[in-house]
């Protein structure tokens, strides 16, 4: 027998060799299983690419090393390694035991590819991200169930396609997974995400290229009256875009038309405040907007990003409400709280603004609460009411509140608007100025109009009303 078989027959160089055939069979399958389409995973990019390779070079990297300890110790004693036992297949026994042994393997390789998908199919569901792994996005989580994104799944938007989006956002992940164990889980979490362009993200449902009709939006507000009364306001919203442009041209998504780019610098975490901006629009010219007392220092020292959807749409698919009194006011206009119960827009307001401890702890004060507060008036409300008004303060509690994580109403800015937050003014607030002393304009209807008038199909002339 040759001495490089007889290194070869150490346990280790053994091991390794069975370590490269079996990664080798899996890494062939699964690219196999990715260049026909049968494999569309975020995560595989991770497995195939990087960590089955990985056991390969292992399986390799034992084989040199277990000849080596083999050699070590036959220079010691050469009578050390016992002959093997002869294979012979002329006997049935054997035959037989070779055939178990083969089928044996070939069902651990499907028992291992079916096991590697499922793995992967799990590592991309929104109940790992959200509950197994990343503990602390329960508000994200929560938030998301609720919200028109959820049939899009975590990392379609946070990870994307391809091992190099993987590798750098599962390498952010590691860092993440380290606060976790050390317990410096930044509360709340941030945020503005490091997200890819929202071509990337959004463009797989949504186009920039297509435009919007004018509609008509309804706001519904009450007041902290006995009788909740309620005031209507109508604004016909300029939406727009290149596939739909409006009489003046200007309309909200105006910033969304491919032909334009705008760049921007802010000076803080949230992207709330943005001294600079700068505009290149079809026609090649070139305007740049400054704030007053802006420094050279803050534009060098700020995060420079070019605008796009998410700009705006920042909380688009788990959004925390910007506040109670607006959540209170959607579930009375939707009709989840009834009008008729005497004071409820108040005291919901009072309930759900109140701090506690623990998320169940808020739950039951609202619960207790509001009963406390009817009982204490000696009024007389309906049962059913009463009972739907606490489900939906409590529904409306548990996922805007969450106290561990102080996570809270108004905690991250919603952007679209500029009601609860800066939003549209961090640029149309008129103070951004140019050198030739034109300005980023700070019109209220160049983004919509007020009506004065009845919400009524017929007078708001069929414009679709939106909520």
């Amino acid at each position: 027998m040759s001495s490089r078989l007889i290194l070869a027959r150490h346990p280790l160089a053994i091991a390794g060799a069975l370590i490269t055939t079996v990664s080798a069979v899996v890494f062939i399958a699964l690219a196999l299983a990715i260049v026909f389409g049968l494999l569309n995973n975020p995560y595989a990019g991770l497995i195939v690419f990087i960590a089955v390779p990985a056991i390969f070079i292992l399986g390799l990297l034992l084989i040199p090393l277990g000849m080596w300890l083999q050699a070590r110790t036959l220079r010691r004693d050469p009578n050390a390694v016992a002959e093997w036992s002869v294979v012979d297949f002329r006997r049935p026994t054997v035959r037989r035991a070779a055939l178990f042994i083969t089928a044996l393997t070939a069902l651990n390789l499907v028992l291992l590819l079916l096991g590697g998908y499922g793995t992967l199919r799990w590592m991309e569901s929104p109940s790992f991200c959200g509950q197994v792994c990343h503990t602390p996005m329960h508000p994200q989580f929560t938030a998301w169930q609720t919200n028109a994104h959820s049939r899009v799944t975590c990392t379609e938007c946070h990870i994307g396609e391809g091992a190099r989006a993987l590798v750098h956002y599962k390498l952010v992940g590691v860092r993440q997974l380290y606060h976790v164990i050390t317990n410096q889980i930044p509360r709340p979490i941030p945020g503005v995400a490091d997200m890819r362009p929202a071509k990337e993200i959004c463009g797989t449902c949504h186009s920039a290229d297509r435009g919007f009709p004018d509609r008509i939006r309804v706001i519904r507000e009450f007041a902290d009256d006995e009788s909740n009364s309620e005031t209507t306001t109508i604004l016909q919203m300029h939406l727009g875009g290149p596939g739909q442009p409006t009489r003046t041209g200007r309309a909200i998504h105006w910033h969304a038309d491919p032909r334009i780019n705008i760049e921007y610098v802010a000076t803080d975490a949230d992207r709330q405040t943005i001294p600079y901006v700068k505009v290149s629009d079809h026609r090649g010219q070139v305007r740049e907007y400054m704030t007053e007392g802006t420094t050279p220092e803050q534009l060098t020292k700020g995060a420079h990003r070019t605008m796009d959807c998410i700009d705006c749409h920042n909380v688009v698919a788990h959004r925390i409400s910007p506040t109670p009194e607006g959540a209170v006011d959607e579930a009375i206009a939707a009709g989840r709280i009834s009008r008729a119960l005497p004071f409820i827009r108040r005291e919901a307001v009072r309930l759900l603004k109140e701090e506690h401890a623990e998320q169940e702890a808020g739950l039951r004060a609202v619960d207790e609460g509001l009963r406390a507060f009817y009982t204490s008036q000696r009024q007389t409300v309906e049962s059913a009411h009463l009972e739907q008004a606490v489900d939906t303060l409590q529904s409306l509690y548990g996922t805007n509140v969450f106290p561990t994580m102080k996570v809270t109403w108004g905690v991250y800015p919603d952007n679209v608007g500029h009601i609860t937050s800066t939003g549209c003014f961090r640029c149309h607030d008129g103070g951004h100025i140019a050198k030739d002393g034109t300005s980023i304009s700070a019109d209220c209807e160049y983004c919509h109009r007020q009506i004065e008038a009845p919400a009524t199909p017929q007078v708001l002339g069929g414009i679709p009303v939106v909520p």
